[in-house]
């Protein structure tokens, strides 16, 4: 049969498809897409098999988009210098640390924030997906806020999460600029300060 996407969950995997002659919308799944490194979106023609669900609804199996795969995937705006943008201020941070601009904390927690928002990002598509519990938005944002930013970037590329919606990624940017800031903020006098003060502390506490 042929069709149209005409509606599509990217985090969820899943849409549905408006048959060209009519009809009910037939569920799809990315599961049942014969070309698995490409991902649909609204108005893609596709052809397929209609089968049933458990429930005895209309699903779509063998799923293919009517130009034969020809076309790649068109890449999200901005994907390659979002990996640079993260890739290249880490470098930044490890330059800075190397030339003793900073201490070896500010890139340590750079690094672990960026970790723990990626695998945060992981677990909330995992759990989308499922249908599962979600991590709240505002835990991704302070995530970013505390210097994971770079990992939400990855994440955000790579894993195709919350790389859509408007507003989430507005509060996101708007995450990246304050850290930014604060970042530029420690190389002055008062940034110092507390740098040598958390420095001083965090040696005292692993004697």
């Amino acid at each position: 049969m042929k069709g149209k996407i005409t509606s599509w969950n990217d985090e969820r995997g899943f849409g549905f498809i408006s048959p060209e002659d009519g009809g009910e919308r037939v569920f799809v799944h990315a599961r049942a897409l014969k070309q698995q490194g490409r991902r649909p979106a609204v108005g893609d023609a596709v052809r397929y098999a209609l089968g049933k669900d458990q429930r005895g609804r209309p699903r779509a199996e063998r799923v293919a988009f009517a130009n034969g795969g020809t076309r790649k995937e068109a890449r999200r705006s901005g994907s390659a210098w979002t990996y640079f943008l993260a890739m290249a201020f880490l470098a930044g941070v490890g330059a800075a640390v190397w030339t003793a601009a900073l201490p070896q904390l500010v890139l340590f927690v750079y690094l672990g924030a960026s970790l723990a928002t990626f695998v945060a990002y992981a677990l909330d598509k995992s759990a989308a997906r499922r249908g599962a519990w979600r991590t709240a938005e505002s835990t991704l944002h302070l995530l970013s806020l505390a210097g994971g930013w770079p990992g939400a970037l990855i994440a955000q590329s790579s894993l195709r999460h919350k790389s859509r919606k408007q507003p989430f990624r507005s509060v996101f940017w708007l995450t990246v600029v304050v850290n930014g800031a604060f970042f530029v903020w420690l190389f002055t006098p008062w940034g110092r300060d507390l740098l040598r003060s958390l420095n001083t502390v965090v040696r005292t506490a692993l004697q």
